[in-house]
């Protein structure tokens, strides 16, 4: 692949818009579609400002081109990657379409966050192109991507891909088996599994559950990760803990009746105002800020 690369970007929402951001300060010419035209409308704008606000070259943003039809987006692409709704029949739908305008030695990627890219890819004819590329939210401040492979992908896929990611300064990592959820979203998700077990049981509240990690191993999170955690304290002790706590760890394989409860009430979390805790306006705004400083700061402390 060409050290800049032709990017398609399938998406012009929260993800595809940040991705395209990445791509396009780092010199790639990225071509973006989206069915909505009011998103296409506006993601240049969205673009420029997000490099504002994080005092990088706005200029950038000059170097995305809306794409009024997927063929238009892909059709002379290096690298195609879809960031639409996580649902199954509207990736296949995509990628079915892609491949008919795509050049024939595009990687065709999906940023899907949980759903196997052997599912999403089944139809396409060339499976040694296709690749999974989990970007994490928001794209331009958290900085891993998870390349998974298939049974079908090419090793040369996966070296391309590692590497164009790692040039616009990522953190590509290589899931080497495709699993629902792949490395990141399963080991958070057994953490909300146990998260709103504890709270189910009435062994503490939602607030407490949140304190408790924050004040605690999530401080370390950032330099220590668990498995060199487990060997800092060591694999014995480690091995006496898990005899002693697994056998009471939350362990169910479906999802939380508390969960579907909240759910079917519509509490459905700042989206509605209410979820496991209740949350005004003012909070809501005032955490999303705390985020975004918090990720801005250690982007800055990575440099």
């Amino acid at each position: 692949m060409a050290s800049k690369a032709r990017i398609g970007v399938l998406g012009a929402g929260l993800m595809g818009h940040g991705i395209a951001q990445v791509f396009a300060l780092h010199g790639h010419e990225v071509r973006i579609y989206d069915p909505s035209a009011a998103a296409l409308e506006t993601v240049r704008a969205r673009i420029a400002a997000n490099l504002r606000d994080l005092e990088e070259d706005e200029g950038a943003a000059a170097h995305v081109a809306p794409a009024s039809t997927i063929a238009e987006c892909v059709g002379d692409a290096d690298f195609v990657v879809e960031a639409a709704l996580e649902n199954l029949a509207v990736k296949q739908a995509l990628f079915a379409e892609v491949e008919r305008h795509a050049p024939a030695h595009a990687i065709l990627a999906s940023n899907t966050s949980v759903i196997p890219i052997t599912s999403i890819m089944k139809g396409v004819a060339d499976g040694a192109r296709t690749v999974g590329t989990h970007w994490w939210n928001p794209p331009f401040l958290v900085p891993l991507v998870e390349v998974i492979g298939t049974d079908r992908t090419s090793q040369a896929t996966i070296d391309a891909t590692m590497a164009l990611h790692e040039a616009i300064g990522k953190t590509p990592v290589h899931v080497k088996k495709d699993v629902p959820g792949f490395v990141g979203n399963r080991l958070q998700h057994a953490l909300w599994r146990e998260a709103i077990s504890l709270v189910e049981n009435g062994i503490c509240d939602a607030r407490t559950v949140d304190t408790v990690v924050k004040a605690s191993f999530g401080r370390r999170l950032g330099v220590l990760g668990p498995l060199e955690n487990a060997d800092l304290v060591g694999t014995d002790l480690t091995l006496a803990i898990h005899n002693t706590v697994l056998p009471a760890i939350e362990s169910r394989p479906g999802s939380s009746p508390y969960l579907e409860g909240l759910v079917a009430s519509g509490k459905l979390g700042m989206k509605s105002g209410e979820g496991f805790r209740t949350w005004t306006a003012e909070e809501q705004a005032e955490l999303r800020q705390k985020v975004v400083q918090h990720l801005k700061k250690a982007r800055k402390d990575d440099a």
